[in-house]
């Protein structure tokens, strides 16, 4: 009996049949991707999720070495398109022999380019280092002004570098939108928006008051190293089954840390 041959498939279906699915692209500053008109979450929802981070890490701090406001200053200028770990391996040296406006200015940007020349944009980054301390010497008497408006005019400081210096160092609850906590604002469905003033304001109507001192710091750093942009680490992840996220991977039971975490809430809150 003669078999019945099968139709030769097509360009079309063969290649769709031999390649995988792709994944779907972490949404960033440059390309935030469909972006939500409003949180997927509950305000009791967003609550449990921040007293989730507290209980996980009740004191988080940020990643950069400093020794004062000035030298804070300049680590969170020179982190811009770098690693916190390679800012600070630049800024070892740098800090102990210029730890002032008036020591950098006097250090010189050629020396100051020497320093940091190990990171991103070193030749930019050099020259405005120079010039925010020639600013802070000329109309701040060389300190850091508590003012968010007054940083934002020093050479390469912006609203995100403004946030941390605010935040970190004078304690205002201000919310510093990294490439990481934007990811995961719109990832999550927490604070959508297409632009990191978007997801700051966003998150400043979600946030609970109680949490909004550290708010910043738990979300960078869940997007730093557990929500990453390529592949987001589920099983280590405390808001797991909080999570609203699409890109959620699926698993038969809670992961254990997610399971601890909430019992620790339970027995916190009573």
């Amino acid at each position: 009996m003669e078999k019945t041959k099968t139709p030769p498939r097509t360009n079309a279906a063969a290649k769709k049949a031999g390649k995988p699915k792709p994944r779907k692209k972490a949404p960033s500053v440059d390309n935030p991707g469909k972006v939500l008109k409003r949180s997927r979450y509950s305000k009791a929802e967003t609550a449990e999720i921040f007293q989730r981070f507290h209980a996980d890490n009740p004191e988080p701090e940020g990643e950069l070495d400093y020794v004062n406001a000035y030298t804070l200053l300049v680590a969170v200028v020179l982190s811009a398109q770098a690693t916190d770990v390679g800012v600070n391996r630049a800024t070892k040296n740098l800090f102990q022999i210029a730890d002032t406006p008036a020591k950098m200015v006097a250090l010189g940007e050629d020396r100051v380019r020497e320093e940091i020349r190990t990171i991103g944009l070193f030749k930019t980054k050099a020259k405005n280092v120079i010039l925010l301390s020639e600013q802070l010497i000329r109309d701040h008497g060389g300190e850091v002004p508590e003012d968010r408006e007054a940083l934002e005019k020093l050479p390469g400081v912006g609203r995100k570098t403004a946030n941390v210096v605010l935040n970190i160092f004078f304690g205002y609850p201000t919310i510093a939108v990294d490439t990481h906590l934007f990811r995961l604002s719109n990832r999550i469905g927490m604070a959508p928006g297409k632009t990191p003033l978007d997801v700051e304001k966003a998150l400043e109507k979600v946030i609970p008051q109680e949490f909004s001192q550290h708010a910043h710091h738990w979300l960078i750093l869940h997007g730093r190293y557990i929500c990453k942009a390529r592949k987001p680490e589920c099983r280590r992840c405390v808001i797991y089954d909080l999570c609203r996220s699409p890109e959620r991977e699926p698993f038969d039971s809670i992961p254990e840390v997610a399971a601890k975490t909430a019992a620790k809430v339970t027995r916190a809150t009573g």
